[in-house]
């Protein structure tokens, strides 16, 4: 059986798939970014609640 010729359709859906597929990989490597910036940065501090007993104990400023 001969393949037959992809429909226009077809080419249509490939190239939109495309766009969503690469603004999708843009935005998790923009999520990545994010938290290696942030991690990376000299004020990170790991809450002691949940270093289990490896960070220090930080305040958030706010009153009670």
């Amino acid at each position: 059986m001969a393949l037959r010729p992809e429909h226009e359709i077809h080419s249509r859906r490939k190239s939109l798939n495309i766009g969503v597929g690469v603004m999708l990989g843009s935005f998790v490597v923009l999520i990545m970014l994010l938290t290696f910036n942030k991690i990376t940065s000299p004020e990170f501090a790991v809450p002691a609640s949940a270093a289990k007993g490896y960070g220090e104990q930080t305040t958030t400023g706010g009153s009670d």
